[in-house]
């Protein structure tokens, strides 16, 4: 039974915010229950909860958080296919791939349990004293990075459970010792709540402070009040440009400033070469149009640009992904929001000067169930390069097609691009030989380069790099998925000349926790003698 309210540190609020229910994208029917708004004082509590449980939190051991992070993952499993269905008839995604995010939101939890518990990610760092060095004594110093204290997380719309109450952000927020306040997403309250129980069932098994773990209900005022609280330290987003850009300001203004890590606008641009193009162009047609409309093109990266070097095969490849865009049934979007941002972006893009459309979903989309149909745009670089709103984020299964004239106009197209998640090309050995001088220029551009494959698809693991120059996050340093994610959530402090029964263990001599650290510029696991 779901009842609506937000947790606060373990407990349920009171139902005095407004109440609203959630449509389901599938049939436009609204769901039951009610759910109501978190109030200002609602937010007050959660920071203070938050503030008061950091305190003992950050000082627990790795292995006290892993197993707190592998018990939210065993109550997520734990409820069955109650979350699925309910996130099913919330997002419209169907049962098989949110059974495969709930793995991966399993997966990730218990990846990060795995970090914390090992106990290296502190990057400690020792040089030890030189009290006979001249002309100066050289002091004990040990550096490490300790938890920043409570971190906002926002759950995304277009992964219910891998981005949202207990997804990257907050496995590697609590992993790193923050307690974690989370804003749930209007669009699928429900899902959040279940996850949210989930969550607030771990941290009673594990006797933790209540304030680690709190959920709020809400929209843009409630985000932006948790933001601006002066008690709250970092935030994770990811979303539009517009909602991630409304945070990062009210971060800024503060008194006293925070990091804002956000995900918001990404076109994924993807280079196709003459070389590959006369290897296996049925290929890269048959990969590129899965990739454009798998999810419905709600994938931060999808490829919603394809570049190419004008001529007979480029355009044979453009008529046949045209074909191949048509032949794609429409389907239904995350919500009634998003869907009709597509097809306001869809017709930005048909209504501007030199832009054809090349195909499109031959069958109409069905409005009562949310539906968005699939369609690939054309344009030359002299085109794309002179209006710069092609070169904004369609958020859905829409393409443009560019066509250059010359190695260096396809390269002038590159350096024109904003930031972007990623980077991908498809070339042959002979290909790469002469883009040496675009792949430079893609280095500079994206937080990740796919070479003769596709964007989409993006694997959790230690070297994944989920994060690239702005607008594609505001932060091209750090990545929001894979195990250097709990970076996002520390900061460096540095112990000089501490006694030995004053510093933290993870800097001892003894090194009692066993981990790799850099003592006297070497890497280690060994005590210092």
């Amino acid at each position: 039974m779901l009842h609506g309210q937000s947790f606060i540190a373990g407990a349920l609020a009171e139902p005095h915010g407004h109440g609203f229910r959630p449509t389901s994208p599938l049939d436009s029917q609204p769901l039951e229950p009610v759910f109501y708004e978190a109030t200002n004082e609602d937010v007050n509590r959660a920071l203070h909860h938050a503030e008061d449980a950091f305190s003992i939190y950050r000082r627990t051991t790795g292995d006290v958080r892993a197993a707190f992070l592998e018990k939210i993952a065993e109550e997520i499993l734990a409820l069955g296919d109650a979350l699925l269905d309910r996130a099913h008839r919330e997002s419209g995604l169907p049962l098989e791939r949110l059974t495969m995010e709930r793995g991966r939101t399993v997966g990730q939890l218990r990846m990060f349990a795995g970090v914390a518990r090992e106990g290296s990610w502190c990057d400690a760092r020792i040089d030890t004293a030189l009290p006979d060095r001249t002309p100066v004594p050289k002091p004990d110093l040990r550096r490490m990075i300790q938890p920043l204290g409570p971190v906002i997380v926002f759950g995304a719309s277009n992964f219910p459970l891998a981005f949202s109450v207990a997804g990257g952000d907050t496995a590697s927020a609590l992993a790193a010792g923050c307690p974690v306040v989370v804003k749930a997403h209007p669009a699928h309250p429900g899902t959040c709540e279940l996850v949210g129980s989930a969550i607030a069932r771990a941290v009673e098994a594990c006797k933790l402070p209540h304030g680690v773990f709190s959920m709020l209900h809400g929209g843009a005022d409630q985000g932006l009040a948790l933001v601006r609280h002066p008690l709250a330290r970092a935030v994770g987003f990811t979303g539009s440009r517009g909602a991630g850009l409304a945070l990062l300001q009210a971060a800024q203004a503060r008194s006293e400033p925070i990091p804002v890590f956000a995900e918001m606008s990404s076109l994924n641009p993807l280079f196709v070469l003459p070389g590959a193009l006369k290897e296996r162009s049925a290929d890269i047609v048959a990969g590129l149009k899965a990739s454009v409309t798998v999810g419905v093109g709600q994938f931060c990266v999808k490829p919603g640009l394809i570049f190419g070097l004008g001529g007979p095969d480029f355009e044979n490849f453009a008529e046949a992904l045209g074909r191949a865009i048509t032949a794609a049934p429409p389907a239904t979007m995350l919500h009634a929001g998003i869907r009709d941002a597509y097809h306001r972006g869809v017709h930005r893009m048909e209504t501007v000067p030199g832009v054809v459309e090349i195909g499109a979903a031959s069958k109409e989309p069905d409005a009562t169930k949310t539906e968005g149909d699939a369609v690939v745009f054309g344009t030359d670089a002299q085109n794309f390069l002179l209006h710069r709103e092609l070169h904004e984020e369609v958020f859905g299964p829409c393409t443009l097609v560019v066509s250059a004239r010359s190695w260096e106009e396809l390269e002038a197209l590159a350096r024109s691009l904003e930031g972007q998640l990623t980077a991908t090309l498809h070339a042959s050995h002979g290909d790469l030989a002469s883009a040496a001088d675009l792949v430079a220029l893609l280095e500079r551009k994206a937080g990740r380069l796919v070479l003769n494959s596709f964007p989409t698809g993006v694997e959790v693991c230690p070297s994944m790099q989920h994060g690239g120059p702005f607008p594609a996050t505001t932060d091209a340093r750090f990545t929001s998925v894979g195990t250097a994610a709990i970076a996002r959530w520390a900061r460096p402090v540095c112990y000089q000349n501490f006694p030995a029964d004053a510093l933290p263990a993870e800097v001892q001599n003894s090194n009692p926790l066993g981990l790799m650290r850099t003592v006297n510029s070497a890497l280690t696991r060994e005590p210092i003698a």
